[in-house]
């Protein structure tokens, strides 16, 4: 992933240097595990320990590791190679009876639990943010739209609270995803533990906060993997979708929120007038980046046999792109939202631009109350709301002008259909459910 679009912490996850501190970590267990069922010398641990403590830097040297690797024209090898440089004729007993992909497989997930833990504290941090903007603006009527068009009012709170609902389940599911490819493999050659104790793989394992491949074949089944990169896939499309909505609200037709605008900002180089939903366009492009990571993971399931390398490197380019794609999208989705501009004399405006036709609805039920049949009811406020969805004024008074009408409804039935207090008759019980009995009106943890 390019800088732009990299933070920090994400990206040194998939940085060489940590991979071979973990490869080496994943060694030194595996040793530590063989010299305690004395199938190797407590020498050759203490050599190894030595090592990684005084030549750390020189033990995850990219470029030298590189260098070997040109010659050996394998990366196992050359990391081993280089590593035992510094550990000495001891070295000969690290790596016994392991195969390459029991240390890149259990070492790979290692680095999709680390960027796990940082996806969760995000996706946890957007989920703050829609809460406290939720509960603000919970009783902030505004405009339901079906098919882009004017339908019955809802409140701006009941929209996020929607957004913080589908975050609530992708956080479950990354949590789910992260325990399932939380996976370690330390099985030898095509996984049978011919050359290798099982012993090894449980010590390994605990010691890196693993759970043990029941039948690894000699690589972990990448089943595993396609599950997690689906679970980012859908908390991908959950940033796009939530993204798009805000995008829809600040266009200038309807402002009714709008992406923070900071001082010394510019829209446009020709236009200076320009407040453009960049932040949300960027999202959207993002998440695009993130599910594209989604196909090749599921071809990936499909191996020869116990093992074959095609997964290998598609891999060491969708792993990290989507993680750092994905981390960075729900940071800057985090702070969209703590900042997000919101204009509810815009929500009124809007509800109010179409005469009252967002409370046809509630007229049609009162007259069919009031006796008429429901087709009779609906040709009805069908033909006033036509009159001023074509002409504009007052649908409660078309309504009131037409005789059939007035037959069956007095003035005040009639004028109860177009009050707004029924559509936010039920948001504390909706909020309930969403955030818990006790967290609908008091800032507080997003948890459930």
């Amino acid at each position: 992933m390019i800088p732009r679009y990299s933070r920090p912490e994400m990206a040194a996850i998939w940085q060489p240097e940590n991979r071979f501190r973990i490869l080496a970590e994943i060694e030194a267990h595996a040793l530590e595990a063989m010299v305690e069922l004395k199938l190797a010398p407590k020498s050759a641990l203490t050599a190894l320990r030595r090592a990684l403590k005084e030549h750390p830097k020189e033990i995850t040297d990219t470029a030298a590791i590189e260098a070997i690797e040109r010659e050996t024209r394998h990366d196992v090898i050359a990391f081993l190679t280089n590593l035992g440089k510094y550990v000495g004729p001891e070295a000969r007993f690290i790596h016994q009876g392991l195969t390459s992909s029991d240390v890149l497989d259990t070492a790979f997930a290692v680095q999709l639990v680390q960027a796990s833990d940082l996806l969760i504290d995000d996706i946890e941090r957007v989920m703050a943010a829609l809460k406290r903007r939720a509960i603000e603006h919970k009783t902030t009527l505004c405009v339901g739209r079906s098919h882009g068009i004017h339908a019955e009012p809802t409140s701006f709170g009941l929209k996020l609270a929607g957004h913080y609902a589908e975050f609530a389940r992708d956080l479950e599911r990354l949590q789910t995803a992260k325990k399932e490819i939380a996976t370690c493999a330390i099985s030898g050659p095509v996984g049978t533990f011919s050359s290798v104790d099982p012993r090894v793989e449980a010590h390994v394992a605990k010691k890196l906060g693993l759970a043990i491949e029941p039948v690894s074949t000699q690589v972990i089944p990448r089943d595993r993997h396609a599950a997690f990169f689906a679970a980012l896939a859908l908390v991908a499309s959950g940033v796009e979708r939530l993204a798009t909505e805000i995008r829809h609200l600040q266009r200038s037709e309807v402002r009714e929120a709008e992406e923070a605008f900071a001082k010394g900002q510019k829209g446009s180089s020709a236009m200076p007038h320009k407040r453009n939903p960049v932040l949300s366009e960027n999202l959207t492009g993002l998440a695009r980046v993130v599910r594209a990571a989604l196909n090749p993971a599921l071809e990936n399931v499909t191996l020869w046999h116990e093992r074959d390398i095609s997964h290998s490197s598609v891999e060491r380019v969708f792993a990290p792109d989507a993680t750092i794609a994905l981390d960075f999208a729900l940071d800057r989705l985090a702070g969209l939202i703590e900042d997000l501009l919101i204009y509810p004399e815009a929500m009124k405006r809007n509800l109010e631009s179409l005469g009252g036709l967002v409370h046809s609805q509630a007229v049609l039920l009162a007259l069919i109350e009031a006796g008429l049949s429901r087709e009779a009811a609906y040709e009805t406020v069908q033909r006033n709301a036509m009159e001023t969805w074509r002409n504009g004024g007052s649908f409660a008074e078309r309504l009131w002008a037409d005789m059939g009408v007035r037959a069956k409804l007095k003035r005040a039935r009639l004028d109860a259909t177009f009050d707004a207090k029924p559509y936010l008759a039920h948001v504390d019980q909706i909020f309930a459910r969403v955030f818990g009995p006790d967290r609908t009106h008091k800032k507080g943890s997003h948890k459930r």
